[in-house]
C-alpha cells in the first residue's frame, strides 16, 4: 500500500485555555481530493496551518507523505503548495515576479526556474498579463496568480484555505478549472476548505466535517447525503453536523471569549 499524503493521528492543538483542534485522527490518500468543511471556528484553518508546518505539533502525530512535522519540517514545505485565506502576492511586482519570487523560496533550480514560472503562469492562464504589476489584476486574476505561486514547485500536495472566497461564480469556475487540469496533470493530492457546499460537493473524492474542533464526519459527499436522508444535500449534512449548537456556542462562549481566543492565538504566534 502506498504512504498516505497526510496521516493525522490523536492531533490535539490549544491556544491557551481554549482547543482549536480535539483528537483529530485523519488520513488524506496519494491522489485524493479531500474537503475540510465546517463553520467559523471549527478549527480547519488550526489544522492547514499544522499540515503546512506553520505551528508546531503539540500532541499528536502528522506525517506527510511519511515525512514527520516535527522533524522534517524543511522537507515537508518543498512537497507542498498552499494558497491561504489571506492574499499573499506582492502587488508592486508584476505577475511574473510574484511567480519567480516563489520559485526562488521553494529553491527551485535555476536553470529550471524559468521554465518553471512560465509553465505555472500558462497554466493559470496569466502569460497575457503577466508582466502587467499585480495591483492591477482583478480578484479571480489573483487567485489564479496565488496558484501559479503555489504550483511552481510542482507540489505533491496542494493546500487550499478557502481559494475562492468573495469570487463570482465565473472565477470561481476558472479556478478550479486550472485546479483540477494541474492535478490531472502531476498527480497532486489536494486538501481545501470552503464555504461554498456546491464546491465540495462536485469537486471532492471525501469530505471531512469539523466542529468545535472535533471530526463529525468523514465519507464521499453521496455516503454522508445519504445517512441524513434520501433527498439530503451537501448542505443539509453540514447542518445536521454542525448546525444545532451553533446558536448555543455563541451564547455560551460570548464576544468576550472569542475575542479571548483570539489574543491567546496571536500571542501563541
Amino acid at each position: 500500500m502506498s504512504v498516505p499524503a497526510i496521516d493525522c493521528r490523536n492531533l490535539t492543538h490549544r491556544y491557551g485555555d481554549f482547543t482549536a483542534v480535539d483528537d483529530l485522527t485523519l488520513h488524506v490518500d496519494t491522489g485524493e481530493t479531500l474537503g475540510l468543511l465546517g463553520p467559523n471556528g471549527a478549527g480547519k484553518t488550526t489544522v492547514v496551518r499544522l499540515l503546512t508546518t506553520l505551528a508546531p505539533i503539540q500532541h499528536g502525530q502528522v506525517h506527510i507523505f511519511g515525512l514527520d512535522a516535527r522533524r522534517d519540517t524543511m522537507d515537508i514545505r518543498y512537497n507542498l503548495g498552499y494558497v491561504p485565506q489571506q492574499l499573499s502576492i506582492e502587488p508592486a511586482l508584476t505577475g511574473r515576479q510574484n511567480v519567480d519570487w516563489f520559485a526562488r523560496l521553494y529553491d527551485v533550480p535555476r536553470s529550471a526556474r524559468k521554465q518553471r514560472v512560465e509553465q505555472a503562469l500558462e497554466a493559470m492562464q496569466l502569460l497575457d498579463v503577466a508582466d502587467r504589476l499585480a495591483s492591477t489584476y482583478s480578484g479571480g486574476m489573483v487567485r489564479r496568480l496565488e496558484l501559479a505561486q503555489a504550483l511552481v514547485n510542482q507540489p505533491s500536495l496542494l493546500i487550499l484555505d478557502e481559494p475562492t472566497v468573495g469570487l463570482d461564480p465565473i472565477a470561481r469556475d476558472s479556478v478550479w478549472s486550472q485546479v483540477a487540469s494541474m492535478q490531472e496533470q502531476f498527480g497532486m493530492t489536494v486538501l481545501l476548505t470552503t464555504h461554498y457546499m456546491e464546491e465540495a460537493d462536485v469537486l471532492c473524492d471525501r469530505v471531512a466535517l469539523m466542529h468545535r474542533g472535533r471530526l463529525r464526519a468523514v465519507g464521499t459527499p453521496t455516503e454522508l447525503k445519504t445517512r441524513v436522508g434520501p433527498e439530503a444535500s451537501l448542505e443539509d449534512v453540514f447542518r445536521h453536523y454542525a448546525g444545532s449548537g451553533l446558536e448555543e456556542a455563541a451564547d455560551h462562549n460570548g464576544l468576550g471569549t472569542v475575542r479571548a481566543g483570539r489574543k491567546a492565538a496571536r500571542d501563541a504566534g
